[in-house]
């Protein structure tokens, strides 16, 4: 019944973020100028596997928990006000620093709009006060992780696979919004792979979030600490995992 179910999850997520892709190819909402961005080797890409995913991933995951669906949701469309507002500053540093300075960036709003659905989440997954707040931490940190590797084609979205596929041992919950979070990624791999389309912040930060919340519905407080340390340590040395990722 378990893998049922995680065969089903994954099936549903992979086939909303797909018809979601599709759908937005054929007939995007505004100018299409809107959904086309400039990669890092210079191509024109387009922006449609973003939104897409983030709602792909966040309906197939409020299937298996409203918390887990609420963080997708949530990350997804911080992410796709980052997109919108073009702020290309990089790292917590960065928007920070611009913070006291008087300046709210879009990214210092994605920041604290993430943290606060992750903490929201993280209290409709878990009862106790610290594997609450542990979970929040998770969930926001696994977000900002899965961003902070989508600097070249794949990158972001082998990550997600790479991650996501040892919770598909687990069973329960935590196995099947695993299943949610590669069956995304898994839909618009070859695109993004292919340089047409890309993530941007939407689709990363939601599948990100939705990564966090499978580790957080696989674990006890062990396990979250564990994984909180990691994220937080991420955070802290993003700029490096970021060249890492582009010299991958």
């Amino acid at each position: 019944m378990t893998g049922t179910r995680k065969t089903r999850s994954f099936l549903l997520s992979a086939a909303l973020t797909r018809a979601g892709y599709v759908l937005l190819r054929a007939k995007a909402p505004g100018a299409a100028e809107r959904w086309q961005r400039t990669n890092h080797a210079g191509r024109e890409v387009e922006l449609y596997a973003g939104p897409a995913t983030a709602l792909g991933t966040a309906v197939a995951a409020a299937r298996v928990h409203p918390g887990a669906g609420l963080a997708a949701l949530a990350a997804g469309c911080c992410g796709a006000y980052d997109d919108a507002a073009g702020d290309h500053r990089r790292g917590f540093r960065a928007h920070l620093g611009a913070l006291r300075e008087g300046e709210v960036t879009s990214g210092a709003v994605k920041l604290f709009g993430i943290s606060a659905a992750g903490l929201v989440a993280g209290a409709l997954l878990k009862e106790r006060p610290l594997d609450r707040l542990l979970a929040g931490v998770v969930i926001a940190g696994a977000a900002h992780f899965v961003n902070l590797v989508d600097v070249r084609p794949g990158r972001a979205l082998g990550a997600v696979l790479a991650l996501g596929a040892p919770g598909l041992l687990r069973g329960g919950p935590g196995g099947e919004l695993a299943a949610v979070a590669t069956g995304g990624a898994a839909a618009v791999l070859r695109e993004d792979a292919g340089e047409r389309t890309m993530l941007g912040d939407t689709g990363a930060h939601a599948l990100g979030a939705a990564l966090g919340a499978a580790v957080v519905a696989g674990n006890g407080r062990v396990g979250l600490l564990a994984h909180a340390v990691a994220v937080v340590t991420a955070a802290v040395y993003g700029d490096r995992i970021t060249a890492l990722a582009k010299a991958l």
